[in-house]
């Protein structure tokens, strides 16, 4: 039987790629740098499945132009870069691979919120630059961060461990807004209370950012929803970019209509809008919540483990979608 032919969009963990090549025949492409229009597809070319990282969009298009491709695996627990009905419509299963980068983004999460609000970042570039001279009272002096208020959009799984570090850990009163609220036990396990979004938006502390993106979603941050913010309010964003309006953003943030921001998505990353790389009370880091070793080897290893199940019949671990049956090429 001959294997099923396998594209890796991005350079991965060596070993994940030996792995896959014990079941299939693969072929590799280390870009360095995003896709250019078509090129993904002159790749797709030929091949039954792909493993992608969350940037290679995948829409009716290029399906209608890769007629063989049966199973994209993203090596990611977001998919916006699916679309996904027209993946269903075509016969194309999607993977993603939740739960094994849950606690590691909650840790850097947590971290991008005591880096903005204690003004890490600024301390820093303040040391660095050699104007430290001598100690003040109000030298690059933030914002408490134990004891306070965290607002959290989005309660899926990392919204919840987020939530366990804030009230557990740092005594924090923890209040969230979600599309549908959590069951009573998982409220209880988190210390958390649900509230409107007007309601968190005015009254939290800090504002983190944990919802999936959707069109649905676009924007949720905007110029009218940072004016319900308070002036000394911390905005965290480790969601997907776009989520927040970064233009918007920058204004509010050089303006002083809140205090901090801490970034790890962009909208049309890995371009940042350069009015946020002109303030200085924001710190921005290149989309690396999940990137650790272990936990980013587990994601590749779980996109890998999908292709495989897949191409022997299995059906993948982590589907995302149900897919009508593809018609076979021509």
């Amino acid at each position: 039987m001959t294997p099923a032919r396998i594209f890796i969009a991005r350079a991965i963990f060596p070993e994940v790629a030996q792995r896959l090549a014990q079941h299939c025949e693969v072929h590799q492409h280390s870009l360095g740098r995003p896709w250019a229009e078509g090129e993904l597809v002159q790749h797709l070319q030929g091949m039954d499945g792909a493993l992608t990282t969350g940037a290679e969009r995948i829409d009716a298009a290029l399906l209608a132009a890769c007629p063989r491709l049966r199973i994209v695996a993203n090596m990611a627990v977001g998919y916006n870069n699916f679309d996904v009905p027209a993946m269903t419509a075509a016969g194309v299963q999607g993977t993603n691979t939740p739960d094994v980068l849950t606690e590691t983004t909650a840790d850097f999460g947590f971290a991008l919120l005591l880096a903005a609000a204690r003004r890490m970042a600024e301390g820093e570039r303040y040391l660095r630059a050699g104007h430290w001279k001598e100690w003040r009272y109000d030298l690059l002096a933030g914002a408490e961060v134990h004891g306070t208020r965290l607002g959290i959009i989005g309660m899926g799984r990392i919204g919840q461990a987020i939530a366990r570090r804030a009230a557990h850990g740092f005594g924090m009163e923890v209040v969230y807004h979600n599309r549908s609220r959590l069951e009573p036990a998982l409220e209880a396990a988190c210390r958390a209370r649900y509230v409107g979004k007007e309601e968190l938006l005015r009254t939290a502390d800090h504002v983190m950012l944990v919802l999936p993106y959707s069109s649905a979603v676009h924007h949720t941050i905007g110029a009218a929803e940072l004016a319900l913010m308070k002036t000394t309010a911390t905005l965290v964003n480790i969601a997907r970019g776009g989520i927040v309006d970064d233009a918007a953003l920058a204004q509010a943030l050089r303006a002083g209509r809140i205090a901090a921001a801490g970034l790890d998505v962009f909208e049309g990353e890995p371009a940042v809008h350069p009015d946020l790389l002109t303030v200085p009370n924001v710190v921005l880091t290149p989309h690396i919540a999940s990137a650790t070793v272990r936990t980013r080897l587990a994601m590749a290893q779980l996109a890998a483990d999908n292709l495989i199940a897949f191409f022997e019949g299995r059906g993948p671990l982590t589907p995302v979608n149900t897919p009508l049956p593809r018609p076979p090429a021509e």
